[in-house]
């Protein structure tokens, strides 16, 4: 069997995760048994949710154990197979690891893909994959946008949030405001995402960014995104109009801190009899295929623009990871295995 590299969890991050958190082994392929087939990992996805399952603590998924490669989805081929439905050469997607060589199982989280259907293969990790959706049906199930609406985005530069505000532009947002780290990232939201508006929260403390995003939105905002947390939660919780709706999707500004703080703010809900909502994207997969298509559609129509940054070889896990907490990627954060 060929060498399989994989990228490794040997210590639990205690904050932010140091390179002695992890490490590049080289071993065997596995065999198969029946039922099996061998993914050839050509590509995995880098998400801020990967820092959670390292914890050892409840989550929607259980932490991944120390000593296994570092859990992601990504996109291959299939190498070898002894399952019914997977055949040698067939384009794979599914929740495998960071590594050179997973085995999938009928039946399991691997399933085909036609990577004739799209652009680039990664696309299936980033517009038309996890991502796309999350952005789809976080904005329209959850947080429920009516046309006019001012809606604001938290990390909005970042694969996720970029998307959510075209989105919401395209059914009918009345203002749409992006908040992003650095003047780069909040030109781009303006110029290519669409953005009615852009706030740099470098600098500024949660009074600061309070005062900004009412400076854009005097008569309060209808719609939240949550990617962020902390100060950037607290300041958009104190910018509510009456019966807002609040997506919450990530915390991005939390999962490194040993202290989870938490928002201070959330009376305001009470005030402007607001709701916030938590988001999984794998409560919809049942309906992937209707969020594609219309997100697939889009793409096609120059209505949606999905960036991506790849970075490429294994040994550079953990950098490429780190990217997404120093917010130095330009698009969906993905890493080029093969």
């Amino acid at each position: 069997m060929p060498d399989n590299r994989r990228f490794l969890l040997v210590r639990r991050p205690n904050g932010e995760p140091v390179r002695e958190d992890f490490s590049l082994v080289t071993e065997p392929a596995p065999d198969l048994v029946e039922g099996q087939f061998l993914i050839r990992n050509h590509y995995a996805s880098l998400d801020p949710a990967i820092r959670g399952w390292m914890d050892d603590a409840p989550s929607y998924m259980p932490p991944i154990p120390l000593g296994d490669p570092v859990r992601a989805t990504t996109v291959g081929v299939v190498e070898a197979s002894k399952a019914e439905g997977f055949a040698p050469g067939q384009w794979v997607l599914g929740l495998n690891a960071i590594e050179d060589y997973s085995v999938g199982v009928a039946g399991g989280f691997t399933q085909p893909i036609d990577a004739g259907l799209v652009p680039s293969v990664t696309n299936y990790l980033s517009v038309l994959g996890a991502v796309g959706m999350t952005a789809y049906f976080g904005l329209i199930e959850v947080c429920e946008p009516k046309p006019g609406d001012v809606v604001l985005v938290t990390g909005a530069a970042g694969a996720v949030g970029s998307l959510v505000g075209q989105i919401a532009k395209i059914k009918g947002a009345g203002k749409v405001i992006g908040i992003a780290g650095g003047g780069e990232k909040c030109a781009r939201l303006v110029d290519r995402y669409g953005f009615d508006a852009a706030i740099d929260y470098r600098g500024k403390d949660v009074h600061a960014i309070t005062d900004a995003i009412r400076a854009e939105a005097p008569d309060g905002i209808d719609v939240i995104f949550e990617n962020v947390g902390g100060d950037i939660l607290d300041a958009g919780l104190m910018n509510l109009r009456h019966g807002a709706r609040i997506g919450l999707c990530g915390l991005i500004s939390e999962y490194n801190s040993p202290d989870k703080v938490g928002a201070r703010n959330i009376w305001q809900l009470i005030v402007h009899r607001a709701a916030m909502r938590g988001l999984l994207v794998a409560d919809y997969i049942d309906r992937f295929a209707e969020g594609g298509a219309e997100m697939a559609a889009w793409l096609q129509q120059g209505r949606l623009i999905a960036d991506e940054h790849v970075d490429e070889g294994i040994e550079n896990s953990f950098d490429a990871f780190m990217r997404l907490f120093a917010g130095s990627n330009q698009g969906k954060m993905i890493l080029k295995i093969a």
